[in-house]
């Protein structure tokens, strides 16, 4: 098999080409290796390669419904045992910090046949909508190497979109499995809160707004990939209700007619590209051509104050991971990029009063959340505000770099926080992701679908956000959208 072949298939169809004995697990891996020794110098998204332990694992007899199927993983939380794992962080580099187990994730993965072969970049802690660490520096978008694929899974959805694997590791919370697939025309569904794994060190990320997934080419391989990973494990805090059909099954057949709302509004006031709403009116469109009733709503909640509060609980998973890393390495401030070491000390500056008032307020949004499902089956926006952006353009400006490094040495922190500085942050931090952390902080699925290209042949992807427990439901509707508006087999331009 030769690559132009081999980008033919999703994980599924190379998957039945395996278990026909057309091709081998180790074919499929040499010709995935071939790929990222090609594309990799230009896109930088796989950081870690793991291609000796790869084909170890794929010279074993391997089972499974992906059994020989190559595949990344995100270097966040989605350890392999005796590999690197760094988070994106200089220090956990400069350190060398190995695990010493796989994931539950991971072992899933490993159960289903998956052969992990390397590791992708995140930027650091998974903190950032663009993948430009200090660490191993930016990965780029293949539709356009100038442009970011996003973050924090840029680095899988970069190599997912150039051919590399047909799915990849993602985790996502506040956006990081749906902002990629949006700037690099991939499906990619955020699964509900308890839905997939975390352990075994821990069993829920940011009270549950954080979970892990994948990002794919294809709807059918993340239903099959959910197949095999969703449930309890052990310490889980929540035993969330097993889906009542596989998700195989559930796109097997059309929705029913179903009721969405849409919006193409800022939730929190900020600039909306024309190409996003764009992108939105052509899916209502094509919603109402399938059958669909689609009218214009959205939640009733205070959408800033949300993502303040979102942004609070950020802060505080920040200031944790600093201190996490600094014990492990014994590394001074150096060891971490100068917004990491901003957020964590906003983070320290929360008082426990602030932090429990934000867990309320959470609560306020699925209320509201819950009440719009009353009306409604879905809602429907942009996946992102603006097409993906230049590979720089969001870095910190130089004067508030100046006044970032202030702030630390005086500790000025907690001063800043009785401000409206928060507010600002949150404003500028999120003006063009601003959709995609209402699915988190209420813990409910969501996806970006691929249905729009921008008049510069960027991909901007729409999200439909669902309730508890839809992931079957929005894996139907993505199934029907995919058939009726293909999208495997728009491709990046070679490199």
């Amino acid at each position: 098999m030769h690559f132009d072949e081999y980008r033919q298939h999703d994980a599924t169809g190379l998957a039945a080409l395996i278990a026909k004995g057309d091709v081998t697990a180790t074919e499929l891996l040499d010709i995935a290796i071939a790929r990222a020794d090609a594309v990799n110098p230009k896109l930088n998204g796989l950081i870690i390669p793991l291609y000796e332990q790869a084909r170890q694992r794929a010279n074993t007899p391997l089972s499974g419904p992906l059994a020989g199927v190559p595949f990344l993983v995100k270097d966040l939380f989605q350890e392999i045992k005796d590999a690197p794992h760094y988070l994106g962080n200089k220090a956990a580099k400069a350190l060398n910090n190995i695990s010493t187990f796989d994931s539950t994730i991971v072992r899933r993965w490993k159960s289903a046949g998956l052969v992990p072969f390397g590791r992708t970049n995140t930027p650091e802690f998974g903190a950032k909508g663009i993948t430009e660490p200090e660490s191993f520096g930016a990965t780029r978008n293949p539709w356009n190497i100038e442009h970011t694929p996003g973050g924090s899974s840029g680095g899988s959805a970069s190599l997912v979109a150039a051919g590399v694997v047909p799915a990849a590791g993602a985790n996502d919370g506040g956006g990081s499995i749906r902002i990629p697939a949006s700037h690099c025309g991939l499906f990619g569904l955020k699964p509900g809160r308890s839905r997939t794994p975390w352990g075994p060190e821990f069993t829920e990320a940011m009270h549950g707004m954080a979970v892990n997934h994948v990002v794919t080419r294809s709807v059918r391989d993340s239903a099959l990939i959910l197949d095999a990973t969703h449930g309890d494990e052990i310490g889980s805090l929540f035993h969330i209700t097993p889906p009542e059909t596989s998700y195989q099954a559930a796109i097997s057949a059309p929705p029913k007619k179903l009721r969405i709302g849409f919006s193409t509004r800022s939730p929190i006031g900020t600039y909306v590209d024309p190409e996003a709403i764009k992108a939105v009116e052509k899916t209502v469109a094509l919603l109402t051509s399938l059958g669909h009733e689609v009218e214009e709503a959205e939640p009733q909640v205070d959408h800033l104050q949300m993502c303040m509060d979102w942004l609070l609980v950020w802060f505080g998973q920040c200031a944790d991971n600093v201190v996490k890393v600094k014990e492990l390495s014994g590394c001074g401030n150096s060891g971490f990029e100068l917004d990491t070491l901003a957020m964590a000390a906003f983070g320290r500056a929360i008082s426990g009063q602030r932090y429990a008032r934000s867990q309320a307020n959470c609560q306020l949004s699925m209320i509201a959340m819950d009440n719009f499902l009353q009306r409604y089956d879905f809602w429907l926006t942009p996946s992102v505000a603006t097409p993906p952006q230049k590979i720089g353009s969001l870095d910190t400006p130089m004067w508030q770099q100046i006044g970032l490094k202030i702030m630390l040495t005086l500790r000025m922190e907690k001063l800043l926080m009785m401000t409206n500085m928060i507010e600002q942050v949150a404003i500028d931090s999120l003006q063009h992701t601003p959709y995609t952390q209402f699915a988190n902080v209420t813990g409910v699925p969501a996806m970006s679908v691929p249905l729009h290209w921008c008049d510069n042949g960027l991909p901007l992807g729409v999200q439909f956000v669902g309730g508890h427990g839809d992931e079957g439901k929005l894996l139907s509707l993505a199934a029907q959208l995919e058939e009726s508006t293909p999208w495997f087999h728009r491709v990046p331009p070679e490199l």
